[in-house]
């Protein structure tokens, strides 16, 4: 793939979102039925971004982005790891609702799959007459089951369908639909075809074939998840020298190589600075695309995360403050693990160089694109956040937020305004419950559960009712 970056412009400016009371704003944009793309990168932290505070690299086309539209600063992913955040975010529903509630592997290649004929963002496009692409790692269902793409509304897929075999980024074959296509090029161990760049060569083709007729572009890329590895090009040459480095001793050799296992990686910081740099350029190339075939102005575009940053691989967050002010990393439900960036432009419907402080969730994508499309499909758990993002209408609040994520013994958490209670531990004899203040405490370094009892019982309360057993994935037990 052509090795391109796209000029941008400096720092964002951030002014207060506006609310208005007026106007039928939903009816007026499924009269034009916009594009929509949803990009999702892959273990990025809340603060990987420059336009979220990131100093030691910057991400300009992705600060472009948020320039010409609106930043939120307390949005959350659906729990604290790839498959159920993603679940989430496809079905409407928060982790204690979802029946994929882990990462939960299928030999010999996959994941726990959707349930056939789950309400998802896919056959909500579907049923408004969208062509719906998605490009990179599924992780929702193996090969051939009820939950892969081919099977979940997805026109066209290109990709990783396992979320394992994702961990590696020269691997043995992709899959176009339901269709293996090896990469002869990688065998022996070979640097041949990088993933992420053939995949963005699918996704950037999807939209020239596609440029004639609305459609929903669901572009879940791989990085900068580890291993830590990127291409011998410009891009690594530019990060090259500029940290001190920790050599990471991977596997190169073996049954897991190349089938999840992290290779060994000499230049760790680097090679993530450089993962982050390239996630960049291909948000700026996808943009470049829209605004060249005359899309952009009724696209609107998304860019998140899954969860907040690894430690595997040779990764180094701390260093890179890739969780902010947060507390936590990937798998943790403090702040840092489940607290991601979110940004939405599209123009002349979102304001530019906005930033909103809603409190707002994976689950709450579906019922917007619900409300633009005038597709009623009610949410059992989200809100649609079209009016904070357009500034019409009176946008609702959430009462409260709920996760749970099942590995490491089980975990919970409610966020309620400012409260926030965690229970850790859930399936051992002594489980631990811990209560913070967001607002004077955003980084949970004080625990005040003895201090507040009433607000500690009003917050085990929601957990218990927001928490479901479902019998394909039973979490925690009877409580």
């Amino acid at each position: 793939m052509k090795d391109k970056l796209l000029a941008v412009a400096g720092a964002v400016l951030l002014v207060p979102n506006v609310y208005s009371q007026t106007g039928n704003t939903a009816e007026k944009l499924r009269s034009k039925k916009p594009n929509v793309i949803l990009i999702v990168a892959d273990d990025l932290g809340y603060g990987d971004l420059s336009c979220y505070g990131q100093e030691k690299f910057q991400t300009p086309n992705i600060d472009r982005l948020a320039l010409n539209g609106m930043r939120f600063t307390q949005f959350y992913a659906g729990t604290a790891v790839s498959a159920p955040s993603r679940c989430s975010l496809m079905t409407g529903l928060h982790t204690g609702h979802t029946a994929i509630r882990g990462n939960k592997e299928i030999k010999p290649e996959g994941q726990q799959p959707l349930l056939a004929g789950s309400q998802t963002i896919f056959k909500l496009f579907k049923e408004a007459g969208y062509t719906t692409g998605a490009f990179g790692k599924w992780g929702l269902g193996y090969p051939g089951s009820e939950g892969a793409p081919e099977n979940q509304n997805v026109d066209v897929f290109f990709g990783y369908n396992c979320q394992r075999l994702a961990h590696n980024y020269y691997p043995a074959y992709l899959w176009n639909n339901n269709q293996k296509i090896e990469l002869p090029e990688n065998d022996n161990g070979s640097f041949g075809v990088y993933s992420q760049d053939i995949i963005q060569e699918h996704a950037l083709r999807f939209l020239e074939e596609n440029k004639n007729s609305p459609f929903f572009m669901y572009v879940p890329y791989t990085l900068p998840h580890a291993e830590l590895l990127v291409p011998e090009d410009s891009i690594i040459r530019k990060f090259r020298g500029l940290y001190p480095e920790t050599p990471f001793k991977g596997v190169d050799e073996g049954p897991d190589f190349r089938t999840g296992g992290y290779c060994s990686q000499k230049e760790p910081k680097a090679t993530f600075a450089a993962m982050v740099y390239r996630l960049d350029v291909y948000v700026g190339q996808i943009i470049e695309k829209l605004k060249e075939s005359g899309l952009y102005e009724n696209t609107m575009v998304i860019f998140t995360s899954d969860n907040g940053p690894h430690l595997e691989g040779g990764a180094e967050p701390d260093f890179f403050n890739s969780n902010g002010i947060y507390r936590g990393y990937k798998r943790d439900l403090y702040e840092g693990g489940i607290r991601v960036p979110m940004i939405v432009s599209w123009k002349n419907k979102v304001a530019a160089g906005t930033e909103s402080n809603l409190v707002c969730a994976f689950w709450d994508i579906l019922p917007t694109f619900s409300e633009i499309t005038g597709i009623n499909k009610k949410s059992r758990d989200g809100l649609s956040i079209l009016p904070a993002l357009t500034g019409k209408g009176i946008q609702k609040q959430h009462a409260h937020l709920y996760f749970e994520f099942l590995e490491q013994d089980g975990k919970q958490a409610v966020r309620e305004g400012n409260w926030k209670l965690l229970h850790l531990g859930v399936r051992k004899e002594e489980s631990v419950y811990e209560l913070y203040n967001l607002a004077s405490d955003p980084s949970e370094v004080h625990n005040v559960i003895e201090l507040y009892p009433e607000i500690t019982q009003k917050l085990k309360y929601i957990m218990k009712k927001e928490h479901t057993d479902d019998v394909l994935w039973p979490l925690f037990g009877t409580q």
